[in-house]
């Protein structure tokens, strides 16, 4: 969907979840023989061009775990074994964010970058989320347009915005309505206890990126007794989904620009956009007013001013984000673009979606799906987006009216249960970098208090969204490494220090690895 930016359980064997919220935190008990608990996959090759020792099957599960034996959907499910049976542990479950992100092969990407002593104690579990991908996707039917989200306020186009809103929302009902209700964090955290029952495990560890720290919190408070060790990476603050979550990348962007135009102004003599602060962000605005009356011929593509702001995750980045705004610069000026766009990526940050790319909406749909259904807490007048866009394109300039938008969720139907509360300990480790674009540090910090009994870890000066894995010099893999290794958690909270980066987005002697996840940039 929308434009790219840098930067997205059930009860224990012998036992059916209940979806009913007054008894979501103690699950009812029902028959111990329930069908999608007896199941054994039928493991087999993924694919023929893949090694052998990623296999892959297909589980049922219930659409409603109010109702076992009702209707079921798929859930796909992929392992690679650890190959040290001495040494294994147990079952690690993967979870790339999104919501919508597949994460069937995670597997086969995590075995070739996690550390031997912490590979070799656990067996890989991916999965498609319900909904997503393998496990009986959803659509929306949505035309291309229709999945951006990223729609700025404007007086005169507000109407238009109701209108696409509405849409979606509507589109969604009709063309999946009988399952989209179903379609939760609650629901897939059940799925997740299904696998953990049909593997034959009593519990499971789990490392998730940026959504998946959200879903995995739910399952800690689901079925504590099931959780061993979790890593939350890039946590999603329990307390803002999902609207607070949106909202956040308006407020959270204003530090981080600022924090931009500081490292521009020290290297003026290299970029050119000014020698203070201030000088930086006033080049930066002048450029966006210049694109508003007349876009920008940036590499033979239009760039409007507020496809500029749109691209408010690259100011987390400010190695990366100052050639590219020199090389807007320059495109205005009529001069050429020189090395702006020479770190890979960047215009697709800056211009969105690519023809290349497949127009399908299952993400899409699944990312409404949840975000809309998770939790009832989205304004039903359409009155109040407009107040609040028209005061958050002051407040939060780069991105705040963006964020407070009418969503499809004005329209969506009222979910069928409550957001999970976070009352019970959770011996889980939460990690964040300090400059997140997606799930921005304010965020973390609130999934870290949310979890009683967890500890975080925080890369002071890290910058990206995902932190154990990206990046192989990242001071904060050691102690995650030392904890899936061991199940011990830090004594107390870790900050530790990352070298800082420097102009293409380098930094001491390591480089960010290409994994591709967590989710969609877009999303959490």
């Amino acid at each position: 969907m929308r434009l790219k930016r840098l930067a997205p359980l059930l009860a224990t064997a012998g036992l059916v979840a209940t979806t009913v919220p007054l008894l979501a935190s103690t699950q009812a008990a029902a028959a111990p023989a329930a069908e999608h608990l007896r199941q054994k996959p039928a493991w087999q090759r993924c694919s023929p061009d893949q090694p052998a020792s990623y296999e892959c099957a297909t589980i049922k599960v219930p659409l409603d775990y109010r109702r076992p034996e009702g209707r079921t959907i798929d859930i796909a499910i992929s392992r690679m074994k650890s190959e040290n049976p001495a040494k294994r542990h147990g079952v690690l479950l993967l979870n790339p964010g999104g919501p919508g992100g597949s994460g069937l092969d995670l597997p086969l990407l995590m075995d070739g970058l996690m550390p031997q002593q912490v590979r070799e104690g656990y067996d890989l579990i991916g999965f498609d989320p319900r909904g997503v991908g393998a496990s009986s996707p959803i659509s929306c039917g949505l035309q291309d347009a229709e999945q951006h989200f990223d729609r700025p306020y404007r007086a005169e186009t507000f109407s238009a915005d109701v209108a696409w809103a509405r849409t979606v929302a509507d589109k969604c009902r009709e063309k999946s309505g009988a399952v989209l209700p179903y379609i939760t964090t609650r629901n897939t955290a059940r799925d997740m206890d299904t696998i953990r029952a049909v593997l034959g495990e009593g519990k499971i560890s789990y490392l998730g990126y940026s959504y998946g720290t959200y879903l995995g919190a739910v399952y800690s408070q689901m079925y504590p007794e099931r959780t061993d060790r979790f890593v939350l990476d890039s946590g999603v603050d329990p307390q803002r989904i999902w609207r607070g979550m949106i909202q956040v990348w308006a407020t959270e962007a204003e530090p981080a620009f600022a924090r931009w135009t500081r490292w521009a102004a020290e290297r003026s003599g290299e970029f050119g956009l000014g020698d203070d602060p201030k000088a930086v962000s006033d080049t930066f605005w002048g450029l966006v007013e210049r694109a508003d009356r007349e876009p920008i011929d940036f590499e033979g593509l239009k760039v409007t001013g507020d496809m500029i702001r749109s691209a408010r995750g690259v100011f987390f980045y400010p190695a990366q984000a100052t050639p590219l705004v020199a090389a807007l610069k320059a495109a205005a000026e009529g001069r050429p673009q020189g090395a702006g766009t020479d770190v890979p990526g960047l215009k697709l940050q800056l211009l969105g979606r690519t023809a290349e790319e497949p127009a399908s909406d299952n993400g899409t749909a699944v990312f409404w799906a949840v975000v809309c259904g998770d939790t009832g807490g989205w304004p039903r007048y359409t009155e109040q987006y407009e107040r609040d866009a028209a005061k958050d394109k002051v407040k939060y300039p780069l991105y705040g009216d963006f964020a407070s938008n009418i969503k499809p969720c004005a329209f969506w139907d009222r979910p069928v249960e409550s957001a999970t509360p976070m009352r019970k300990k959770a011996n889980v480790l939460t990690v964040q970098n300090e400059w997140d674009s997606q799930t921005p540090l304010t965020s973390g910090q609130g999934l870290h208090r949310a979890l009683k009994g967890s500890r975080m870890v925080l890369a002071g000066g890290g910058e990206g969204h995902g932190v154990y894995l990206f990046d192989a010099a990242s001071c904060a893999n050691a102690p995650i490494d030392a904890y899936l290794t061991t199940g011990r958690l830090p004594a107390q909270d870790v900050t530790c220090q990352n070298p800082p980066a420097a102009a293409g987005g380098k930094r001491g002697s390591g480089q960010p690895r290409p994994v591709p996840f967590p989710g969609a940039p877009g999303r959490f």
